[in-house]
């Protein structure tokens, strides 16, 4: 079990807030991290890596990682951290950067093997892909056999196609190593397709927690969608009115009534959804 009871006093661009959590993980689950940015959830990874100092408690399984008398460094601690932008020495080869975090070479070969990664091994990073780059990334974070594996956003930078395919290799090695995960994501179906829980902080503190499924699907009464996005403009056409919403990476238009039309603004966060249940499926 994981024990996390942690305080710190944060200046962020939304002004003073405190990060105030007490969690308890079980050993091997995949966490999904969520929340607005400026929620606090970089800053709880950096001090579960001890890159960043606050007050409390971690504890990871026996073995106490922070308290009132202990206070173990980065190095010392069993952990891996997948950076959104990479982090590896330019003047090492991919199977170089490896082998600097562990001499183990048949670690490292599995590792490029299951990723592969195995004929760019002696590349530099500069001549390698991003989707390359966080293959590279996520193979060096495992090289110590971490408990605790600490991911900031790793695929935010990648085309959709390629986010997929290493979210398959990342679940594989989650699996594989057994080892806890903890994910920071903005991307509903990146964190339901990983994670078995998902965790949502607002203003430094944990506000929802629970299976993915519960948490991510939200609706209310009768409704079958439900989905947010931005309110870009209203539109009159002859009597009626027509909303457009954007919503991930699509525009949408909704109908609307006079009396809704003259409550919301342009700009607004909206919530689009209906209650009838027949959707049509195609393969695009």
């Amino acid at each position: 079990m994981i024990k996390i009871n942690i305080f710190k006093k944060l200046h962020g661009s939304n002004g003073d807030m405190n990060l105030d959590v007490d969690l308890e993980i079980r050993e091997g689950d995949f966490i999904a991290l969520a929340g607005l940015s400026g929620s606090g959830k970089t800053t709880l990874l950096r001090i579960l890596a001890g890159l960043e100092e606050a007050k409390g408690d971690i504890k990871i399984g026996e073995e106490s990682w922070q308290s009132e008398a202990i206070f173990l460094p980065p190095q010392k601690r069993e952990i891996g951290f997948v950076f959104q932008d990479y982090a590896l020495f330019p003047n090492m080869s991919v199977e170089e950067n490896l082998l600097y975090v562990q001499k183990d070479k048949e670690l490292a070969n599995h590792l490029l093997k299951i990723t592969e990664l195995e004929e760019l091994k002696n590349r530099l990073p500069n001549t390698l892909s991003g989707g390359q780059k966080q293959r590279v990334s996520l193979c060096r974070a495992l090289m110590n056999r971490p408990k605790l594996l600490l991911m900031d956003e790793p695929l935010s930078a990648l085309d959709p196609k390629m986010r997929m395919k290493l979210q398959q290799e990342i679940l594989a090695l989650h699996k594989e190593f057994n080892t806890t995960t903890i994910m920071v994501s903005h991307d509903p179906s990146e964190m339901y397709r990983l994670s078995n829980r998902v965790i949502v902080l607002d203003q430094g503190k944990v506000v929802d927690d629970g299976k993915a499924k519960d948490v991510l699907l939200k609706t209310s009464g009768s409704q079958k969608f439900s989905f947010e996005g931005e309110l870009l403009d209203i539109v009159k056409v002859d009597v009626i009115y027509i909303a457009i919403v954007s919503i991930g990476q699509q525009l949408v238009e909704i109908v609307i009534s006079k009396a809704e039309a003259k409550e919301l603004e342009k700009g607004q966060k909206v919530l689009v959804s209906t209650k009838a249940f027949a959707p049509l499926i195609k393969q695009i």
